[in-house]
């Protein structure tokens, strides 16, 4: 997969010139160009309050552009019904059914599109085996340590075969244990799946661990101020991040990080 920057023509979504400014009156971004080419693995990366999530949403479709347009590939519009149209999110929280099992909470978006649970079987037992779930299916979120309903979140945004896959610090807080094992079995998930990710993220070694490209912003107004390829080998694996290469990749972001809050 390319790590090289993305480009309109190519791009599976494409954000021309969008800001966001709440009621409020607070401008969350400002002139954001930004270009997500198919099979990309990209990182927001930047400080609390920047915009990250509110970028995230608006490609989503949750937030609407105070300025400037969101525009998407005509045969990857998320409003598409077929196999591998539309996208999935993941949120900071898992936010799941607390009544409902795994297997249910996974079957939700299935259910919304109208498709019956013998229908919808052999996805879901698609999106368990993708995650890591099996034997976990009929446990409730309570019974589920965070690392685990985090699976379960992300096994419910992949069930329906998205194109494009975004993800709000999904990791955050968990334990770092579990978020290195997790951030190995997205990586897997995105080549298993041909997705095309977009990843909020605080963390320069995270960033730079999961990602091919990795867009630095700076404080509010959240404006893009680097847009950097990852020149490391893929696939990633553990024993990368111990590496001279790895600490050359977090150094350059990092500087570049460093430069963006001085502005």
């Amino acid at each position: 997969m390319s790590s090289r920057s993305d480009t309109t023509t190519e791009a599976l979504v494409s954000l021309r010139a969008v800001g966001k400014r709440f009621r409020t009156g607070v401008t969350a971004l400002d002139g954001i160009d930004l270009a997500i080419a198919p099979g990309g693995f990209v990182s927001l990366l930047g400080p609390s309050g920047c915009g990250k999530s509110t970028l995230l949403r608006m490609i989503a479709g949750l937030e609407t552009p105070s300025a400037g347009r969101v525009s998407w590939r005509d045969d990857a519009d998320p409003r598409g019904q077929g196999r591998r149209g539309g996208l999935g999110f993941v949120f900071q929280e898992p936010t799941l059914m607390p009544w409902a099992s795994a297997m249910d909470n996974i079957f939700l978006p299935l259910r919304l599109a109208g498709q019956s649970r013998g229908e919808a079987a052999g996805r879901i037992a698609e999106a368990v085996a993708l995650v890591g779930l099996e034997g976990f299916e009929r446990a409730f979120p309570r019974e589920l340590s965070g690392g685990m309903r985090m699976r379960v979140s992300i096994a419910r945004a992949i069930v329906t075969h998205p194109r494009l896959l975004l993800l709000d610090e999904p990791f955050a807080a968990l334990d770092e244990i579990t978020r290195f094992k997790l951030n190995d079995d997205l990586l897997r998930l995105w080549r298993a799946q041909n997705l095309t990710v977009v990843f909020v993220t605080h963390s320069v070694f995270e960033s730079v661990y999961l990602s091919n490209r990795v867009v630095v912003m700076t404080p509010r107004p959240g404006r893009i101020a680097a847009d950097l390829a990852i020149d490391l080998p893929q696939p990633r694996e553990g024993s990368l991040r111990t590496s001279p290469a790895f600490g050359e990749q977090c150094r350059r972001v990092s500087d570049r990080l460093a430069k963006a809050m001085a502005t």
